[in-house]
């Protein structure tokens, strides 16, 4: 990640956790209801996944030389001026649909969502849920990196590519809470908000992979991903993995994912437990009498 997007992060950091001081404030000596108040515990997890994380990422970054967002920017013949206001305007709303699209590949590979189940893997939905994120794996940002491939090559600048994916992510952080509810309508309509992402990180049935969009939730209202708050969510995976070590929930995911590809039998097996859908089964080896599971470590509350 380039230097200014680092001192831009330093920046956001301190309004973070003034942010999550108010939310524990409020969730210690307010009057709520059980579901809504901050386990210790999880967001201890949670803290420290994002800490530990934050300690390997310049060992990490050390093998990411490579980006398809920059090589795609360099071969294409369309090359958009950062002096223009419309660039910009054109840099929030087309990197806006890609997130769109990794998000929601995040959730229907499971070499990606090796990863981004971590995010989901926490049972509680509050600030410190935001900052649940997964080491870095080079080969999962590699394959990230691909969805913003169409943003480079009509021409947008890399530095705002990368620019609007960290402003996009910034934007997400207050949407993890249960402090606010339903904002006015048009809002509700175009962007994404607390109501809808509290959607996105539901294990209900109805829930599940609904809502995916960063900063505009009018990507899934086109592309039928869009599911409205109708009840109260209950967060984490189908089947939850009961830990608080960090790393045991930095690497559930990726350690069932080999265990399923060291117990295949074909090649179209591996292939499968590595790019299918998460929770994919090999149905030719399913016999009458074997039905599929439906749950089993890490697969997603797939939101």
């Amino acid at each position: 990640m380039p230097g200014w997007l680092n001192f831009v992060q330093a920046q956001y950091f301190p309004i973070f956790l003034t942010l999550m001081a108010v939310e524990w404030l409020v969730a210690r000596f307010g009057r709520d209801s059980p579901h809504k108040k901050i386990a210790a515990d999880d967001a201890a997890t949670s803290l420290s996944i994002y800490g530990l994380g934050e300690l390997a990422g310049p060992l990490l970054g050390k093998v990411l030389q490579f980006s398809a967002i920059v090589v795609a920017s360099t071969v294409t013949p369309l090359h958009l001026s950062p002096d223009q206001w419309h660039t910009w305007v054109l840099a929030l709303i087309v990197t806006d649909l890609c997130y769109y699209w990794a998000h929601r590949a995040d959730h229907t590979i499971r070499l990606l969502w090796t990863a981004h189940s971590v995010h989901h893997s926490s049972e509680y939905f509050n600030l410190t849920t935001a900052l649940r994120l997964p080491w870095r794996l080079p080969i999962v940002d590699h394959l990230r990196d691909l969805a913003w491939v169409p943003a480079a090559l009509i021409g947008i600048p890399p530095p705002l590519i990368f620019l609007f994916i960290t402003l996009g992510l910034f934007y997400q952080f207050p949407l993890h809470t249960e402090r606010i509810g339903k904002l006015p309508r048009p809002v509700e309509f175009i962007f994404n908000t607390p109501s809808h992402h509290r959607v996105h990180h539901g294990s209900d049935p109805e829930y599940l992979d609904k809502n995916f969009g960063g900063v505009f939730i009018i990507w899934d209202r086109m592309f039928g991903t869009f599911a409205k708050e109708s009840h109260p969510a209950t967060y984490g995976l189908t089947k939850n993995i009961n830990t608080y070590n960090p790393i045991a929930a930095n690497y559930h995911e990726v350690s069932a994912m080999v265990r399923d590809v060291r117990g295949a039998r074909t090649w179209r097996s591996r292939f499968g437990h590595i790019f299918g859908k998460p929770g994919w089964q090999d149905k030719s080896r399913l016999t009458a009498s074997a039905a599929p599971a439906q749950d089993r470590p890490g697969a997603p509350a797939r939101n």
